[in-house]
């Protein structure tokens, strides 16, 4: 990833190809024709690992590109298969996080997410019959993984950006859990066109959580393994730069089509965000009785002195320029007026009742999107 500085990357969110399953078998093989021995030949263990060092040179400019500090996120499955009848996982989340312990990186505590299921009664193996079944494997992991000690925002105005980009407190209890059992794998919200996913791609609120939780608004993310786009779409809701490498051209037109829609999309995914505080406030409100703290920006109740500051710009223009997205945002917080929050509030930091207008462009918040 010549094209990417040193040091330049403050988060990398993204999902490789999983060795060892099968839709992903001629990809592994074109880059090391080895690997297609290896599996006419049943040897396991040694296509596995033959194709975990097609990802490693990654990994290691992941490493590279990262600033102190920085952290990466990587969705990965392990996989079960047969080779001429011997039934094994293979478990992929533990080679690369092996890999990436060599590099230096330090590993973080780890998410577990649980992927719904609508068949809770598959099995595999021998069924009822005791001793030759196996387990199902219904959740991937997302590794956490850091480059250096923790970072540090030290100047005045990284304090502000940083205290502009928090998220809410009833967020941060569910989102900092290391098991996430409420995002599906599904298809986008985008164009129908557009949402012909990969069955390996990860559903979009996977990345926006992620991104929110781990950056800043203005920071630049990276996915060396971009497909449909799905990191560069979050990253362009939350307010975030992006780069991303895809090496399957026809990818190409998902990636443009995704941009096209971003902004309706991406607008509608900010009023659910919106929608469900809402909803914690109203309970909150109704349970407990006031909350302690209002957010400026928006004008609505939050429980941290932390939230105060905590701003969400709706997207208001995305121009394509080449390979690249120049996306602006509104310079007023999203409007939003669905619940009446004037009992709670002292009358100066009423809600706005003005719509923010999608011509008001804020000079301030203006973030390039770029793919390889």
């Amino acid at each position: 990833m010549s094209e990417v500085s040193s040091g330049s990357i403050s988060l990398v969110v993204t999902s490789p190809p999983y060795p060892m399953i099968k839709m992903w078998d001629d990809l592994f093989c074109f880059h090391d024709p080895k690997i297609k021995a290896a599996l006419d030949n049943f040897s396991g263990d040694k296509a596995f690992e033959l194709m975990h060092k097609c990802l490693d040179p990654v990994w290691k400019e992941t490493f590279r590109v990262l600033h102190q500090g920085g952290i990466a996120c990587i969705n990965i499955g392990d996989a079960t298969r047969s080779l001429n009848g011997d039934f094994k996982l293979y478990s992929n989340h533990v080679r690369i996080l092996h890999y990436l312990l060599k590099l230096g990186f330090a590993i973080l505590p780890n998410i577990l997410w649980r992927k719904q299921t609508n068949a809770p009664n598959k099995f595999m193996g021998s069924g009822m019959l005791p001793g030759g079944a196996y387990v199902t494997l219904e959740h991937e992991h997302i590794l956490i993984l850091r480059k250096g000690g923790k970072r540090e925002f030290c100047m005045e105005s990284e304090k502000v950006n940083r205290r502009k980009s928090a998220i809410f407190w009833e967020e941060r209890n569910v989102f900092f859990s290391d098991v996430w059992m409420d995002i599906k794998g599904a298809r986008q919200g985008f164009s129908e066109k557009s949402s012909r996913l990969r069955s390996g791609a990860y559903p979009f609120e996977l990345a926006y959580r992620l991104i929110n939780m781990y950056s800043a608004k203005n920071d630049t993310i990276l996915d060396p393994f971009l497909g449909t786009g799905t990191t560069m779409a979050a990253a362009m809701v939350a307010g975030r730069n992006c780069v991303g490498y895809e090496i399957d051209s026809k990818l190409k037109n998902s990636i443009c089509d995704m941009c096209e829609n971003i902004i309706d999309f991406g607008n509608q995914y900010i009023d659910y965000r919106l929608e469900k505080h809402a909803a914690f406030v109203a309970e909150r409100l109704k349970t407990k009785g006031p909350l302690k703290y209002n957010n400026r920006p928006h004008g609505f109740p939050v429980i941290t002195n932390q939230e105060k500051e905590l701003i969400i710009n709706e997207v208001a223009s995305v121009k394509k320029v080449a390979n690249r997205f120049e996306v602006s945002y509104s310079d007023s917080p999203r409007y939003f007026t669905s619940i009446n929050f004037k009992e709670n509030l002292p009358e100066k930091n009423a809600p706005c009742k003005k719509k923010t207008q999608a011509g008001e462009i804020g000079a301030g918040l203006k973030q390039q999107l770029t793919f390889f």
